[in-house]
This record gives structure tokens, C-alpha cells and sequence, in this order.
């Protein structure tokens, strides 16, 4: 009877001991994915951090990219007061042209907040400048001076604009730019437009946004 106790005792211990042997061998440690570290996916899809002004990874998340080639410095560009030049009919038979002074005012003052908001050009004040082409608003038909008051006011480039009064109701806008030290016309774009003096500002900023600035720098 004895012996008989023992044996079922040493029994249960062995199957005890082996129970427990495999509940060691089944432990969460020892599975692969914790001894096989995951690989590290390449980023595909990154923005700019409008903040930092470096790209980061958006897929998938964390991953290292380069950061975006820096800007380029900004263009110091003299904007001289927008000019009017009246076509109509009742200028011409009466040799006077009406007066507009308030809408050019706005036209002048839109055109250098789309410009200086673009980020692209660095705005050069020029409205004081003693050049008697510039105190007569006649800066359009001064054969390229621009370019010479806007390099003494330490600017790179000129910007000249004319509003071309056609009608009553159609009107004409022209913008050019020059080099400063060559007084080469780099740039000349030009745009019909319908509307009376109230929306000559809306037209130059159009001409601006659309065929000066590129598209993603419109503000």
C-alpha cells in the first residue's frame, strides 16, 4: 500500500513537471515577432510643415525624408503708382480725361499687397522719388527710366502699370517689368477686362495672380 502511494505521488509530479514545461515553452517571449525586429518602411507620400518649413512623412508615419530646397531670397522690385490712360471717345473729341484719381489709388494700393503677400518680391518704396516722371505719372511713355530710378532706390527690378480706358465699360491693363541694372523687359503681361472704375483694382489683381505670380503663390 505504500509503495502503491508513492507511485501515484511521483506520477502527479511528472505530470505536473510537464504541464508546466509546456506552459514555458508556449510563453509570449519567446514568439518570433518579439525576437524579429519589423522592417522600416520607406516613406512614399510627404508634406511641408508649413511651420518648420521641412517635409515630414505621412506615409507611413515617422519615416525620414529630406527637407524641401530652401526659397529663394525675395526680388526687391520698385511698383510705381499704376497710370491711366484714357481712349474713350469723350477724351478724345474733348481733350481731357475724367477724373479717377481715387479708383487708380486703389488700384496701385491692391497691386502691391498681391505682390508683397506672394512672398516672392520684396517691395521698394518709389512714390517719393523726385524723378519728374514719376511726380506727373508719366512713368509709361518715359522710354524704360524706370529702371534707372528703381536701381538708385536700390531695387533688382521696375514694375510700370497702365489701366487703358477704352469705354465706359471696357478697359485695358498692362504690366511691365524691368531689370534694374539693364533695363531689359523681363516680363509683360497684359489683360481685357469689362467694368467701370469700381473694378479696375479686381482686374489688376487678377492679371497679377494669373499670369505674373506662379499658381502657388497665390495669397
Amino acid at each position: 500500500m505504500y509503495n502503491e502511494t508513492v507511485s501515484k505521488v511521483a506520477r502527479s509530479v511528472l505530470v505536473g513537471a510537464m504541464l508546466l514545461g509546456r506552459v514555458a515553452v508556449g510563453h509570449p517571449s519567446d514568439t518570433p515577432d518579439d525576437k524579429v525586429p519589423a522592417a522600416t518602411a520607406a516613406c512614399k507620400v510627404a508634406i511641408v510643415n508649413p511651420i518648420s518649413g521641412f517635409a515630414e512623412c505621412v506615409r507611413p508615419p515617422g519615416a525620414p525624408v529630406d527637407p524641401p530646397p530652401p526659397r529663394p531670397q525675395p526680388i526687391k522690385l520698385a511698383v510705381f503708382d499704376f497710370e491711366l490712360d484714357d481712349a474713350t471717345p469723350a477724351a478724345a473729341l474733348l481733350g481731357q480725361t475724367t477724373s479717377n484719381e481715387g479708383a487708380m489709388e486703389r488700384v496701385s494700393s491692391e497691386a502691391r499687397r498681391i505682390l508683397a503677400a506672394s512672398g516672392r518680391y520684396l517691395l521698394i518704396d518709389v512714390t517719393t522719388s523726385n524723378a519728374e516722371p514719376v511726380r506727373a505719372k508719366s512713368m509709361r511713355s518715359c522710354d524704360g527710366c524706370e529702371a534707372a530710378v528703381a536701381l538708385q532706390a536700390g531695387a533688382d527690378q521696375a514694375l510700370v502699370g497702365v489701366v487703358r480706358r477704352i469705354t465706359q465699360t471696357d478697359y485695358y491693363v498692362v504690366i511691365q517689368i524691368r531689370d534694374a541694372q539693364t533695363g531689359k523687359i523681363l516680363d509683360r503681361p497684359a489683360a481685357n477686362f469689362a467694368g467701370g472704375p469700381d473694378g479696375w483694382a479686381s482686374g489688376v489683381r487678377m492679371l497679377i495672380q494669373h499670369q505674373l505670380l506662379p499658381p502657388t503663390e497665390e495669397p
